[in-house]
This record gives structure tokens, sequence and C-alpha cells, in this order.
């Protein structure tokens, strides 16, 4: 039993995915006036064992009665080796369902688990009378076993919106010689998150999911996070977590277009559109200024003035048809 696919935009803007601690009411208050586009309100990491069952009820709260508006409301359940993710899934979704957009399911190592959480949620929904399908799901990747099954659990269910990296545990898995999260292995010249990134990159976009890379733990060099997330934002992820008010408006800016590359996309939009219409000739290429473009160079503008449509960007400049 499987949900069915409502109308639900998967495609939400993240490019700022705020944690905070389910248990914190101080941190939950606040994160509701920061500009990040997705909170996701913690049960897992960010929770003491003994602290995690009243979490569930503080998260509820929260929920049902804070300001979220602008943002998409995410909580990160325990991974399915607990004794604690049913009773987290039940807690919340039956107590604040209407009221989330998603689950975050951490520790994903295959497509059974995925599976496993979709018949809950369907089976609460259908309880509860809310709208079946509605409530989607975000995979984190965080050991070696997730990651060569990230094609499968990309596939998983109709609810998968993200694959989200988790650089923590999975460097611990691999026995990466580091301990500082986010950062280079000492000793290794190359970026040793490459293969890793590209790998859930490409599980994402065959599926048409979002890529969203993990935190950077070293919350006050901002310039370090600007680095890691430039380089994630460069590969051509959606989005990055951040644990600080101080990393929002970085990961907001790095995982946004610049102004001049916004315009330039909507005037390849805009020129395309009429180089191959009846008016511009019924072109299948043109010129704009110096540049040639095509239906190639019009599905990479799709892109960028996405992400910048997506962001709220306005444009400051506008295409003129050339005279005859």
């Amino acid at each position: 039993m499987t949900s069915p696919v409502p109308q639900v935009n998967r495609l939400r803007p993240r490019r700022s995915c705020l944690a905070v601690p389910g248990s914190n009411p101080r941190f939950l208050e606040k994160a509701q006036g920061l500009p990040a586009d997705q909170v996701f309100l913690d049960l897992e990491d960010a929770c003491a064992p003994l602290a995690k069952p009243e979490a569930r009820h503080t998260v509820v709260k929260f929920l049902n009665e804070g300001d979220w508006t602008g943002k998409t409301r995410v909580v990160r359940v325990n991974d399915w080796t607990t004794e604690w993710t049913y009773r987290d899934v039940v807690t919340v979704v039956e107590g604040a369902g209407p009221n989330l957009d998603c689950i975050m399911l951490p520790k994903v190592q295959d497509a059974q688990q995925v599976v496993a959480l979709d018949l809950l949620l369907t089976q609460i929904e259908r309880t509860m009378g809310f709208e079946v399908g509605r409530i989607g799901i975000e995979a984190q990747i965080e050991n070696a076993r997730g990651l060569n099954n990230v094609n499968e659990i990309a596939q998983a269910s109709p609810r998968i919106e993200t694959i989200i990296f988790g650089p923590a545990d999975f460097m611990a898995s691999i026995n990466m010689k580091t301990l500082v999260v986010g950062e280079q292995p000492p000793g290794y010249p190359a970026d040793a998150y490459h293969y890793i990134l590209m790998r859930i990159l490409m599980a994402a976009r065959a599926n048409d999911l979002q890529a969203i890379d993990g935190p950077y733990l070293q919350i006050k060099n901002v310039d370090g996070f600007r680095e890691v997330a430039g380089r994630a934002a460069a590969l051509g992820f959606d989005g990055k977590w951040v644990l600080h008010p101080g990393q929002v408006e970085a990961a907001n800016e790095v995982f946004s277009p610049s102004q001049e590359d916004y315009d330039h996309a909507e005037l390849i939009l805009d020129a395309y559109e009429y180089h191959t219409s009846e008016a511009g000739g019924k072109k299948g290429s043109a010129m704009l200024g110096d540049e040639m473009i095509d239906e190639a160079s019009r599905k990479m503008a799709l892109v960028v003035a996405g992400k910048g449509r997506a962001a709220g960007m306005k444009r400051t400049s506008e295409f003129h048809a050339p005279e005859a």
C-alpha cells in the first residue's frame, strides 16, 4: 500500500534548512523569525534520550501554535534502528499533521525503510482523515550502505522530496581521518566529499528530487561555511543545513543566483522564445548579443531562472526584439 500523489509542490525552496532542537522552546520560538526557507524540528541527535518523549509534545505544540509563514515545516524523527521512531511519527503526525510538510528520516540504509515510513504515514492519514500522501519524506544518507542504495532509496516512495547528505555519521562510518565535520580531512589533496555528493546529486536529479548538503559545525566561521556551501552549490545542490542564525543569510545567498546571472537567464528565455516564434523567424538557434543560444541554452537558463524566481528575485533588464 503506497500513497497516492496529491497536488503538492515537492520542489519547495530549501536554500537554508535550519535545524532546531525539538526540546528547546526558546530556540523553537526564535526560529520562527529567521529567514530560513525550511525549519526542521529535531527529535534525533539534538535531543537527549531522556528528553525525546516530552520533545514530541513540544514539537506538536509549536507546529500548531507557531507562525511558520513562508517556511517548509519538517520534523526529523529518530531512525528505524531505535525504539523511538514509530512513536515519534504517530505523536507528531496525529497531533500536528495539517501543520506539517515533511518527515525527515535519518540514517536511511535501504528503500524498505522509506517504504515503512510511507506506510505508517498513510495509516495515520487515513485514520485521522488527513489528505493521504500530502506529507513528504526527506531521506538522509549517513553511511556507506545508504550511499550504495541511494538510487533505490530515491525511488522508494512518491512522497520523497529530498536526499540529504549527513556528513558527521558518514565520516565516522567510513573511518575518515578528521574530527571537523564538513572540512576536508588532512593528507588528501582533493575534495574528499566529491564522490559522495555526486552520487547523491545524480540519484536526486534522476528522480526529480532536491539534493541538500549537510551541516558545517564550526558555526562561528561564516567564511568557512560559505566556502563549503559554495562547493555544493557549484555542483548543483539546492541548499544546505544551517545550525546557527549567522549561517542562514549566507546559505540563502550562496544557493541563489547572482543578480547578473538571473537577469541573463531571463534574457535567454525571452530571446529563445522570440527567435523560435513566427515573428522571430522560427530559428532553432540565434544570437543574444555575442552569445549563440539554442534549446540547450534554454534548459540551462530555466534552472537559473527557476532558482531566482523561487528566491523572490526581480529582473533588472528586459529583452527587446531586434529591429528588422
